[in-house]
């Protein structure tokens, strides 16, 4: 197969034309160069055959009735000029780890850290599908095949069929120091595709950390498999600051005894997706997912969809979503916990909030809640509102600037959200990397 040899749909002739939205995936697809690979060929023929069959989305897709799939259906992105980005890459700059970077959807060795690590093995995955018999032949596309039901994802699929590149990690102990996958972009009209697996063994324990920029459209999705008593700790920093769409997605599988937390710091999102898809296989299995998101302007548009299964006994979830949004930005949450029968002494929490600093911006929430087990603990909750009137007055009252007062206000706000992130050291930097924002902001 050539390097970049193009995924087309023969034309047959005589055949009926086909749909927009058929002509619209051919677009897409013809756009978009097929990576040579032989571990994961038959995922990606699967996958292609899957996206086929139910097409890309459109505005009347029940859980797109809230986004505009349009920018990522289009057959190639807006460029953005580089000089423009104003991202932070720099975040977890003081945090020992091990880093690989990705320059436009593509491994750089030269720019990564040296791959060895003690109770890690980690590779690209342009160079584990190059062997025909590494085990991510089999954990490729597993994970988001599976959580196609009983919503589909198109772009998941789309994302398993064409990707490039991303990171194959294997924990077998305790990591000895955290991972880091960070973004950057050379390319103006950077189209990336990129995806990664992981798959931690029974015991195992990994804190893995993602930012950058991604490019000017970017599809990521993470898999990752949680055997028995496996911790992961996964942290991820979205800065946009400039028109960009990204469609992110985490796959996410917790056998028993097993811990999958994800916190994601999101700011000036300008169209972006999140979905969580994660189920609880195992008795005592725990999955946190929560966000922090900062939105300023009407060009910011962000939407964090999360489906949670609890299909073990004694399962914990829990969703935080905190958004902070002003100058006509818009959030979404569209959250979902599943308790399927036998699923006995689940405890699922779901809070969604909004704080909207102006009458323009806005808010809109969907939780959700199906439970087919009769001993459960469950609750979701969703409200919007104006900073309190009250504090700020309290505040001021004793000689706190009105900006310092916001600042506050908006910073404690946030607080549920950012004591998702366990390690103490990583929650210090990213609120006082907040603080920092919402300050240069204030004074703005």
């Amino acid at each position: 197969m050539p390097e970049a040899a193009l995924i087309q749909t023969p034309a047959v002739e005589g055949a009926p034309r086909p749909s927009p939205a058929a002509q619209q995936l051919q677009a897409r697809l013809a756009a978009t160069p097929r990576p040579r690979a032989r571990a994961t060929d038959a995922a990606r023929t699967d996958a292609l055959d899957r996206l086929s069959a139910q097409g890309l989305p459109g505005p009347r897709h029940e859980y797109w009735r809230y986004t505009d799939p349009a920018p990522f259906n289009a057959a190639a992105p807006d460029p953005v000029p580089l000089d423009a980005v104003t991202g932070d890459p720099t975040l977890f700059a003081g945090v020992d780890k091990l880093r690989l970077v990705f320059v436009d959807g593509r491994f750089d060795a030269a720019a990564s850290d040296d791959l060895s690590l003690a109770g890690v093995e980690v590779a690209p995955l342009s160079q584990a599908d190059a062997q025909a018999d590494h085990w991510v032949g089999d954990a490729y596309g597993a994970l988001e095949k599976q959580g196609q039901s009983p919503v589909s994802r198109p772009f998941a699929a789309l994302n398993t069929a064409i990707a490039t590149d991303g990171a194959v990690i294997r924990v077998t102990g305790q990591a000895a120091k955290p991972v880091q996958i960070l973004y950057r972009r050379s390319d103006p009209a950077a189209d990336v595709t990129i995806h990664h697996v992981l798959r931690l063994e029974p015991g195992a324990d990994l804190t893995l950390l993602e930012n950058g920029l991604v490019g000017a459209r970017g599809n990521i999705v993470i898999e990752a498999d949680l055997a028995a008593g496996a911790k992961l700790h996964h942290v991820a920093a979205h800065r946009a600051g400039v028109p960009r769409v990204s469609n992110i997605h985490l796959f996410g599988r917790v056998a028993e005894g097993a811990s999958l937390k994800s916190f994601a710091l999101s700011v000036d999102g300008r169209h972006l997706r999140t979905e969580s898809v994660i189920e609880l296989l195992g008795d005592d299995a725990v999955a946190h997912v929560a966000c922090a998101m900062l939105g300023d302007g009407a060009a910011v548009h962000q939407d964090d969809t999360v489906f949670i299964t609890h299909t073990g006994l004694r399962g914990e979830s829990r969703q935080v979503f905190k958004k902070v949004l002003k100058n006509g930005a818009t959030g979404v949450f569209q959250g979902k916990i599943l308790v399927r029968p036998g699923a006995q002494k689940t405890d699922g929490y779901q809070i969604s909030q909004a704080l909207l600093l102006d009458e323009n911006s806005q808010y809109l929430a969907k939780p959700e809640l199906e439970i087919y087990a009769d001993d459960v603990k469950c609750s979701h909750g969703s409200t919007t509102g104006a900073l309190d009137e009250t504090a700020l007055f309290y505040l001021r009252s004793r000689g706190v600037p009105r900006e310092r007062a916001v600042v506050l206000l908006v910073l404690s706000f946030l607080a549920d959200a950012l004591e998702e992130v366990e390690d103490e050291a990583l929650r210090a930097e990213i609120s006082d990397r907040l603080e920092e924002w919402l300050t240069a902001r204030a004074k703005g």
